[in-house]
């Protein structure tokens, strides 16, 4: 079982490796980042990209179940506060085969809960030619020796694969009272325009199979673990709550698609994000609702057809109390000359 002092300043480990088939990429893609050259082999040729890669959501989900799995389950693991940045690096493509390389970075002791230390980790999710598809840094609090917390509880948490499978009964994307607008071109774009992308509730179904698969730790899973864990009751994995804000933000692109006339704005993949926080648990019921501000824009030094925009995004639950945010970019295309 590994503690807060067994993790030191330079450690390195290696995960083992899984392989993804297109199948698998589509399969999460359907449900939380259905864009194109996500889903759709031929309409991808046609993208940004040119071909059907994975989600860079679907990345991150990865790297969390091959770190659950190699060390969080048999650790006094308590969860993270958030995540300091994420890089997609590269395209993650059918048939990789993924292995996670984790590095200490730093850790310190907490001051506010003496039982509990935070170890800083660097996350590299690497493919079968040792090429980084992406590179993660983030914080994860550990339960220390002698202070009385203990491994987390033994039980089937791996029994499924790391294909998702959607519940029986799934949640909706309910969209948000506001009409759509128009897609728009990088010059047009407004720094500070805010937009409602929608909502989602949380049940129990929806935290269960996501968790399965993704993020097996036995808060996630089972109503009792959940119940002697430091959340208290089932909670959602964070990368649900994060999955989830994209499958609002791509149902928020297609309404504006639908409202746009003429040749709408392409966007293209984001190269990563900073800065996200899960301030509060999503317990099952919570209702969350998501929104996005533009807060900058810039001219793409190595694409000069296509911008990049950035954005700050929030989720708020039915009590108005906010449960993540992020700050992001992606790209987005230059409106043509003769527009």
């Amino acid at each position: 079982m590994l503690q807060f002092e067994d993790f030191v300043a330079g450690q390195s480990e290696r995960t083992r490796a899984l392989t993804v088939s297109q199948d698998e990429l589509v399969a999460f893609a359907a449900r939380y980042d259905a864009q194109d050259f996500h889903i759709d082999p031929a309409a991808a040729q046609a993208s940004f990209v040119g071909r059907l890669i994975g989600s860079g959501w679907h990345s991150c989900a990865l790297t969390m179940r091959l770190i659950a799995e190699d060390f969080l389950l048999d650790s006094t693991g308590m969860g993270a506060p958030g995540i300091d940045e994420v890089k997609w690096l590269r395209p993650l493509l059918p048939g990789d085969s993924l292995s996670v390389r984790r590095t200490v970075l730093e850790t310190k002791a907490s001051r506010s809960r003496p039982q509990m230390g935070l170890v800083r980790f660097r996350l590299e999710l690497l493919n079968g030619r040792d090429e980084p598809v992406m590179e993660q840094t983030n914080w994860v609090m550990f339960g220390r020796k002698g202070s009385g917390v203990e491994r987390q509880p033994p039980g089937d948490w791996l029994a499924h694969s790391p294909l998702y499978e959607s519940p029986a009964r799934q949640s909706p994307l309910e969209a948000p009272a506001e009409p759509p607008e128009p897609t728009r071109f990088f010059e047009d774009l407004e720094i500070g325009r805010s937009h409602e992308l929608g909502s989602f509730v949380f049940s129990a179904e929806e935290i269960v199979a996501f968790a399965r698969s993704f993020d097996p730790q036995p808060f996630h899973l089972d109503e009792g673990a959940a119940a002697n864990s430091l959340f208290g009751r089932l909670a959602a994995s964070g990368w649900h709550t994060a999955a989830v804000w994209m499958a609002a933000m791509v149902s928020h692109r297609k309404r504006q698609l639908a409202a746009t006339t003429g040749r709408p704005a392409r966007l293209g993949p984001s190269p990563g994000f900073r800065n996200l926080i899960w301030t509060r648990p999503v317990y099952a019921g919570d209702r969350i609702t998501y929104r996005s501000e533009v807060t900058d824009k810039r001219l793409s030094a190595s694409r000069p057809e296509w911008g990049l925009f950035f954005h700050r995004n929030t989720g708020t639950n039915q009590n108005g109390e906010e449960v993540f945010r992020f700050e992001g970019c992606v790209f987005v295309e230059r409106k043509p000359a003769s527009a």
